[in-house]
């Protein structure tokens, strides 16, 4: 299964993005008009996240969302094939923090949400920065599927590290200077074991891990800002957020980073993931 699907992913990824994004259009009539993927689910926290919009608004932000999610889809196929040059063309990002954190010896915590195109983002930054790029991901249930997509990231010189046993994975690189890339808007296996903000109208558990990591080896930790400018174009930006993680007190890097995310989801909603199941969990005031 596993090059079956590899097979036909090569394939795919080597037509022209003009005519991929022909492939989008149809992707995207099956996902939301025919199939109806998660729909209710996208639909109920946009409704949530945006109660001043009309129900005409909350419409047209839901079919923005769909047609950017297929593009994703066909834009991480292309991740195969892609060079150098198109994605330098494609994707802008000014590295330069970061290259100053390398030359001053010191590692690296990036902080980003789940905001279109986080794969080129990572396949950017890889090929402009010095750092050993580490990457932490959750492992997908099917195996096949799972190899699947370790090769999109792995081939590109990423190192993924499991969630699910992060410690373990983190032992070989705890003397060594290196880049880690952390998704920390995931919802979290444990609600007793995090921190509780507002986010988007509700309070939201996030993961202590990201913090709690940065705080141990004072890591330096940047926030990544992604924007889609226009369909198969992108920029970002980063920012220096803590310098010196030991010195703020304990929940203000996430309480940061929560603040600093909702406000670019504000400002371009329709490029941030509204089909996972965020909120599993209730807060309780106990």
């Amino acid at each position: 299964m596993y090059y079956l699907l590899l097979i036909f992913a090569y394939a795919i990824s080597l037509l022209p993005l003009w005519l991929l994004y022909g492939v989008s259009d149809v992707l995207y009539l099956v996902v939301y008009h025919i199939a109806g993927y998660r729909r209710a689910v996208v639909h109920a926290n946009l409704v949530q996240a945006f109660p001043d919009k009309s129900p005409k608004e909350i419409k047209q932000l839901t079919r923005k969302y769909y047609r950017n999610l297929t593009d994703m889809m066909v834009e991480t196929i292309k991740l195969l094939t892609i060079g150098r040059k198109q994605l330098r063309r494609r994707f802008d990002c000014d590295l330069t923090v970061l290259q100053q954190l390398y030359e001053q010896g010191k590692s690296c915590q990036l902080h980003l949400g789940h905001n279109f195109n986080w794969e080129w983002a990572n396949l950017f930054c890889i090929q402009g920065v010095r750092f050993p790029f580490l990457v932490v991901y959750m492992p997908i249930t099917n195996k096949a599927v799972d190899r699947f997509f370790r090769h999109f990231r792995e081939r590109s010189g990423s190192t993924l590290l499991p969630a699910n046993d992060i410690r373990n994975a983190m032992a070989p690189w705890l003397h060594k200077q290196y880049l880690i890339a952390l998704v920390a808007d995931q919802n979290p296996g444990d609600p007793r074991r995090c921190y509780w903000f507002p986010f988007l109208n509700k309070m939201t558990a996030f993961y202590k891990g990201p913090e709690m990591s940065a705080r141990r080896n004072n890591i330096p930790v940047v926030f990544a800002d992604i924007r889609k400018v226009k369909r198969g174009y992108y920029k970002a930006q980063l920012s220096l957020a803590f310098e010196n993680p030991l010195e703020v007190p304990e929940g203000k890097i996430t309480e940061a980073f929560v603040q600093f995310l909702e406000k670019n989801i504000r400002e371009q909603p329709e490029v941030w993931v509204w089909s996972h199941k965020r909120w599993k969990h209730e807060w309780k005031g106990d």
